[in-house]
C-alpha cells in the first residue's frame, strides 16, 4: 500500500490517488486542515473552565480559582462564597495532601563553601558567618592560612573570602552585623535576634524582640529562624506554650532544608504514638548529618518500630553525607 507522506491518514494501493510531484495525496490540503481544527479545537478547550457552583464556562484566566487547593474554578466571587460550603471538605483533603507532598520531599542541599566548594556542614561548629562579606565559610577554609596575590601567606587575621581584616573590637563586630541588617541579609538578622534571645556579646534578654527578627529572616528564607520560632513556641520562651504552632514552624524550617528542626518534627510524631512518620523524618535529617536521628532510627529498630533496611539505608546515607563534607582542613580543624 502507498501511504501518503504527510498526513498518513490515506493508503492507496496504487499510485494514482497520489500526485506525481509532490508525492501527497490529492486530498491531504483538506486532511490536514482537518487536523489543525481538531487540535485548534482541544486547545481551546483546555483553555476553558467550569464554574463549580452555576456551571457557567469561562477562560481560565478570568476564573476565580479556590485560593487554598487551586482545585476548583467559579466565575465570581459570590459563586465561590456560595460553594464554600460543599468544596470544604474536598479542599481541606487536597491541601492535606499537597502539604504532605512538600512536607516530605527531598530538602534543598545544603549550600557549598565559597571557598573550598564543598557542601557545609550542618552542625554550627562547622562553618562561620563572616560580617564583613556576608558569606558564610566552613571551619577548614577559616582555619587555614590565607595568602596574597604573590603567594605569601598574610600574617594578619582577616577574612578568607574578602581579605577584610577581622574586627578589632566587639563595637567593629556589631557595627558590620548591624549593616549587615540594614541591607537584609536573612543570616544577619538572626544572628542579632539569637543574640538576644541567648543575651550574647552584652545583649538584654529580650524574646519580643528576638522573636520579631526571627519572623523577619524566616520570610527571607532563613530556615534557622522558623526552626527558632518553633522552639519558642513547643518551651514557652516568649510565647505560650503552643505545640501545634511550634509543630507548623518545624515544619516550615524543614521544608527550607533545616535537619534540627526535622529531628525535632520526628521527636514530637514520636512521643505522640506516630513511629511511621517519625522514622520518615528521622531518615530524611540523617540524610542531612544529623547523627541524633541516626540514633534515633537505631532505637526505633530495636523496638520493632523500623526495619533493617531502614536503620541499613539511613547508615549509608549519613556515611554518604559525611564523605561529602570531608577535607584534610576541616579535619585539622
Amino acid at each position: 500500500m502507498n501511504i501518503c507522506d504527510k498526513c498518513k491518514m490515506v493508503t492507496y494501493a496504487i499510485a494514482e490517488g497520489i500526485d506525481s510531484v509532490t508525492n501527497d495525496c490529492t486530498s491531504c490540503d483538506q486532511n490536514v486542515d482537518n487536523i489543525t481544527k481538531d487540535l485548534n479545537s482541544v486547545a481551546i478547550q483546555n483553555d476553558i473552565s467550569t464554574c463549580a457552583a452555576c456551571g457557567k464556562k469561562g477562560n481560565n484566566d478570568d476564573m476565580n480559582a479556590c485560593n487554598k487547593c487551586k482545585m476548583v474554578k467559579y466565575c465570581n466571587a459570590a459563586c465561590k462564597k456560595k460553594h464554600r460550603t460543599k468544596h470544604e471538605k474536598a479542599c481541606e483533603r487536597r491541601v492535606a495532601e499537597l502539604h504532605e507532598k512538600q512536607l516530605f520531599k527531598q530538602p534543598p542541599p545544603k549550600e557549598d563553601c565559597p571557598i573550598c566548594f564543598i557542601r557545609i556542614p550542618t552542625l554550627d561548629t562547622g562553618h562561620k558567618y563572616m560580617s564583613c562579606c556576608g558569606k558564610v565559610i566552613c571551619s577548614g577554609c577559616g582555619y587555614a592560612p590565607v595568602y596574597d596575590n604573590q603567594g605569601n601567606e598574610v600574617a594578619d587575621q582577616v577574612c578568607s573570602f574578602c581579605r577584610t581584616p577581622l574586627p578589632a573590637s566587639y563595637e567593629e563586630s556589631m557595627e558590620r552585623l548591624t549593616k549587615r541588617v540594614e541591607v537584609g541579609d536573612a543570616k544577619a538578622i538572626y544572628n542579632l535576634g539569637y543574640y538576644y534571645s541567648k543575651r550574647h556579646y552584652g545583649f538584654p534578654l529580650d524574646m519580643d524582640k528576638a522573636l520579631e527578627l526571627f519572623y523577619q529572616a524566616g520570610e527571607l528564607g532563613y530556615a534557622a529562624a522558623h526552626c527558632s520560632i518553633g522552639y519558642s513556641y513547643q518551651y514557652g520562651h516568649g510565647v505560650e506554650v503552643q505545640n501545634k504552632k511550634a509543630m507548623h514552624y518545624y515544619e516550615l524550617a524543614a521544608i527550607g532544608g533545616g535537619v534540627q528542626s526535622r529531628h525535632n518534627l520526628g521527636i514530637m510524631e514520636k512521643k505522640t504514638g506516630n513511629m511511621e512518620r517519625a522514622l520518615r523524618h528521622f531518615i530524611i535529617a540523617a540524610e542531612g548529618g544529623f547523627v541524633k536521628s541516626l540514633q534515633n532510627i537505631k532505637s526505633l529498630y530495636s523496638y520493632g518500630h523500623a526495619t533493617k533496611e531502614d536503620y541499613t539505608k539511613a547508615l549509608r546515607s549519613y556515611q554518604t553525607h559525611m564523605d561529602e563534607i570531608k577535607s584534610k582542613q576541616r579535619d585539622a580543624a
